[in-house]
């Protein structure tokens, strides 16, 4: 086949093979996938291997995307709290503006060389941030938090000032830029604009939404908004996007972020535009300019002048506030990363012609500017990570240190119990009757999940007999329950979609038994189940009857006492170890160990509990090899991105395999604030795979090496 393809169906095919692809490689890689749209650009661009042309229909779906991006910065902007902290955000938001905008321009003359307007627009660039690392604080339960407030509504305040002064720049451009009333008039023009807008669409949105309700005409509609505003900001002089994102502001309130409307809107952008705008950035890139001394140079001055910018603003502003310098590490991860806006910004400026030839960003500029924006996401997310942890473990201790203890109280309790086999499911069920709350008297909801294929008849007479099975159980124990058969394409997908719908507080399933892979390990679905939800979920693999067990050991990770399911797994614990009248023994830090201590006195004071301090993770290597069989062992673990996660976490399945050869396990995932990340989104960082490629090389290379020296 001749390349470039030019034949439209191939092409299509393979720019949806590369949003498919690429999110799935860049999240094994922990690279931002935003990131991994702009190099599959590169890769089959003019520059690259020469796959495919940048033809007409990505210059279309290319400004399409960059509107798309600029319009949901603006829809999902959190107006409410902005309001609450308008001083502080106000404040913040001019400093992380004018900042890095004065020191990158200064760069730009004296070190870069650049002229004045594209010395502003670059400066505009560095101004400006992309909310990258805003699911971390998210998974940190800290979306409320003042910090998290300021920073967000800093990040959108200098977004919009850029896009002004970029909107500036495209008219000073022209050839009215150089004339003496392009100042008022832009000013006039702009306000007018403004009013116009604001005035016009709440009325037009208003009077469509009261009298359509179709799906599909709401977002034509909304759509409409969009491009109108973006066309008549054109109209009269000035760029686009500013206009796209003033729709998005003037729409937010009409539009809930959890509103069906809002899925649509997120979900088309996502799926087609934004990620056609990315590719056809990358295509724009000559990969072959970076191996130049002096691109190098632009890479390390605006990835160095502009992240030195952008914390400076950030720690004058936590001093100028009176607050930790944690906080001020917060601040400045949140606002440091570059990304959707800084990419717009540059396209903008690759389309501004120069009275004396090329643009006013060149290609070597372009390729400064993706580069820049790799560095700073990288750098962005690993201090929000480090800063998010420090805080909430800060805060945990200042409460604990002033009396406060954490809840207690579990009335949510609804326990879901996933059954698949007839020899695992009453031993399940007896484990699940063994912890429930008998005060609250709830009843437990079984799951049987079978394909929706050829066989979907007969496994429906199979999954109703294995529930049969459970409920006769149940009855013997006196104990309510309510159970359905689930068709699904996905079997982790219909085990998540039924936690929902019952709206259940836990989960309990087994795992089976295998001496192998990491994969097996953890059985066929139970990885995406636990990578899917987050609330506490018990993976257990009992071969033993419950009434030979001699003894419970506990093994708990360093801070755990700060994840806020702390008290309801050890509450479940004690609910086994009274039900089985048998021991129970904690593994824990000393820190840990004096609250479970405290737990078990004030609440279960008949349990027979023992506490071992285990001061480090490998610890759990001592624990397993001398863990009898007539002893279940019990591991508490932490999803990644939680303050108790350690990377030690993910060798467990390793070495369990290795070390640990009882016949019964359990493993619990605890509680952990926020929901889980479920949807592909370029506005935000994609959910990073728990083993990344990294991890698999390193462990492919330690085989090696051990092969090497075995066969010497």
């Amino acid at each position: 086949m001749p390349l470039p393809i030019t034949n439209p169906t191939i092409a299509f095919f393979v720019v949806l093979l590369i949003i498919l692809i690429a999110p799935i490689v860049m999240s094994k890689l922990r690279i931002p996938h935003i990131i991994g749209m702009v190099l599959a650009g590169v890769i089959i661009g003019r520059y690259g291997l020469n796959i495919l042309e940048r033809d007409s229909s990505f210059e279309l779906f290319g400004r399409v995307g960059l509107l798309y991006i600029i319009f949901l910065a603006g829809i999902e902007m959190d107006l409410e709290g902005l309001r609450k902290k308008l001083r502080q955000v106000g404040i913040f938001g001019i400093l992380t503006f004018f900042v890095p905008f004065c020191i990158t321009y200064i760069a730009g003359i004296t070190l870069l060389g650049y002229s004045p307007l594209a010395t502003v627009l670059l400066s505009c660039i560095m101004a400006s941030n992309t909310l990258i690392a805003y699911p971390i604080v998210a998974r940190y339960g800290l979306q409320k938090h003042h910090v998290t407030t300021i920073s967000v509504g800093a990040s959108m305040l200098s977004l919009f000032t850029s896009l002004v002064v970029v909107a500036a720049v495209v008219g000073m451009g022209s050839e009215e830029g150089s004339k003496w009333y392009f100042w008022p008039l832009f000013v006039i023009k702009l306000v007018c604009y403004c009013a116009a807008m604001l005035y016009a669409i709440p009325r037009l949105t208003r009077l469509f939404l009261r009298r359509y309700s179709d799906a599909v005409m709401q977002y034509i509609f909304v759509m409409a908004m969009m491009f109108m505003s973006a066309a008549l900001c054109e109209l009269i002089g000035l760029e686009g996007v500013l206009g796209a994102f003033l729709s998005g502001l003037i729409l937010n309130r009409f539009i809930p972020i959890m509103s069906p409307l809002m899925n649509r809107i997120e979900f088309i952008g996502n799926a087609l535009f934004i990620p056609y705008f990315l590719i056809g950035v990358g295509m724009l890139i000559n990969i072959r300019l970076l191996l130049q001394p002096e691109v190098l140079v632009i890479v390390a001055v605006i990835a160095i002048v502009g992240t030195m910018g952008k914390a400076l603003a950030a720690y004058i502003s936590c001093v100028g506030f009176k607050m930790s310098w944690v906080e001020g590490h917060l601040m400045f991860g949140l606002t440091s990363a570059h990304a959707a806006g800084s990419i717009a910004m540059a396209m903008i400026g690759m389309s501004i012609a120069m009275p004396g030839g090329g643009y006013l960003i060149d290609d070597g500029m372009m390729n400064g500017i993706v580069t820049m924006i790799l560095i700073t996401c990288i750098i962005s997310t690993i201090t929000t990570e480090n800063a998010s942890k420090t805080l909430v473990l800060r805060e945990e201790e200042s409460r604990l240190s002033n009396g406060e203890r954490l809840s207690t109280s579990f009335d949510d309790e609804k326990i879901l119990i996933p059954v698949k086999y007839p020899e695992t499911c009453d031993t399940l069920m007896h484990l699940a009757i063994m912890m429930r709350n008998r005060e609250l008297n709830r009843g437990l909801i079984a799951l049987n999940v079978v394909y929706d294929d050829d066989d979907v008849e007969q496994n429906q007479r199979r999954g109703q007999q294995i529930l049969q099975q459970v409920t006769q159980t149940a009855n013997a124990a006196d104990v309510r329950i309510q159970t359905q058969v689930r068709l699904a394409t996905n079997i982790a997908n219909g085990i998540k979609h039924a936690f929902k719908e019952y709206d259940c507080s836990e989960i309990i399933f087994g795992v089976h038994i295998h001496p192998n892979s990491r994969r097996v390990f953890w059985g066929e679905f139970a990885q995406s189940v636990f990578n899917g939800l987050s609330r506490q979920i018990i993976i257990a693999r009992c071969t033993q009857p419950f009434a030979t067990l001699r003894a419970i050991q506990v093994v708990v990770p360093s801070r755990a006492e700060y994840e806020p399911g702390f008290y309801r797994w050890l509450e479940r614990l004690c609910r086994l170890a009274k039900a089985l009248e048998c021991r129970i023994v904690f593994h824990a830090t000393s820190a840990t160990i004096s609250l479970i201590k405290m737990y078990i006195e004030s609440r279960h004071p008949h349990v027979r509990a023992e506490y071992t301090e285990m001061p480090k993770w490998i610890g759990l290597i001592d624990v397993a090899e001398n863990t009898p069989s007539d002893n279940m062992l019990v591991i508490i673990t932490a999803r990644q991105g939680t303050v108790s996660y350690k990377a030690a976490i993910d060798r467990l399945p390793d070495e369990l395999t290795e070390h640990y050869h009882g016949t019964n396990l359990m493993i619990i995932f605890p509680d952990q604030y926020g929901p889980a990340p479920e949807t592909l989104t370029f506005t935000s960082i994609q959910h990073k795979e728990e083993v990344s490629a990294y991890q698999e090389l390193r462990k492919w290379w330690t085989k090696l090496r051990w092969f090497i020296r075995s066969s010497r």
